[in-house]
């Protein structure tokens, strides 16, 4: 038996995406980085029912669970989509409808739309921010001369919720947002996390600590743009590169 795989990544968080049609028994082993191609999670491409969307998204963590929104991960969906000859994306996953924009100047810079945010739900504490942006982030923010083990304290953070979640440690400077996270279901530090990233901005913006948008991951930068009105966060978008790293076949 044999799976056909793409691999891409979006400033280092990286992932495998395969077809609908493919066998979804064996997805942790191929995300093991030891014994299988190696990847932070996995992307199931499927058809919808509904024609007006090009595909359904269903994200799966690197332990094999599905999961909620993948930001990055959905910007390399669209790149994968661009590469089969789709130029306007819109797509289903299970936090609702997203379109996808390639850049006409450089067609490895993507964005995406991520749901839209009414303040109300933000929820700010003494110590952090809390909120959703397609998947759950609680929000640290350190003093640029603060360091911390992010694995340990992630791993306690995330630990602390009934259903766990992700763990964004955010540092503040004069033109950039500096963010590292630990993300729940690969259950260590990522290069990136595009739905923590637009999550870092928003409390930032929301805790009036910054109007910048730019921001800086351990795998590259990634900017995000949005429209406020009212208490309504909208027309969120997180922009950044795609790199497609190899395609193959898995045999098992």
């Amino acid at each position: 038996m044999k799976i056909n795989f793409f691999k891409f990544h979006g400033t280092g968080n990286d992932f495998i995406i395969i077809n609908d049609d493919e066998n979804t028994k064996f997805l942790k082993k191929l995300c093991n980085r030891r014994t299988g191609i190696g990847s932070d999670g996995l992307i199931l491409i499927k058809k919808y029912k509904d024609s007006k969307y090009n595909f359904y998204m269903k994200y799966y963590n690197s332990n094999g669970i599905e999961s909620t929104m993948c930001g990055n991960g959905g910007r390399c969906a669209v790149y994968f989509s661009n590469m089969l000859g789709i130029n306007k994306v819109i797509f289903k996953t299970i936090d609702g409808v997203h379109k996808g924009l390639i850049h006409k100047k450089n067609n490895n810079i993507i964005s995406i739309n991520i749901i839209s945010i009414n303040n109300k739900n933000i929820k700010i504490f003494p110590k952090y921010v809390f909120l959703f942006t397609g998947s759950p982030h609680h929000i640290v923010f350190l003093n640029k001369e603060e360091h911390i083990n992010i694995y340990k304290e992630g791993k306690r953070i995330r630990s602390s919720y009934k259903y766990g979640t992700n763990v964004n440690f955010v540092k503040i400077y004069k033109n950039y947002l500096y963010v590292r996270t630990y993300e729940r279901g690969i259950e260590n530090e990522t290069l990136s996390c595009g739905t923590g990233v637009v999550a870092s901005v928003i409390a930032s913006v929301e805790t009036k600590k910054i109007n910048n948008i730019e921001v800086i991951t351990l795998g590259g930068k990634l900017l995000v743009s949005f429209e406020k009105r009212n208490n309504i966060y909208e027309n969120i978008y997180l922009t950044g590169p795609v790199k497609f790293v190899f395609k193959g076949l898995f045999f098992y």
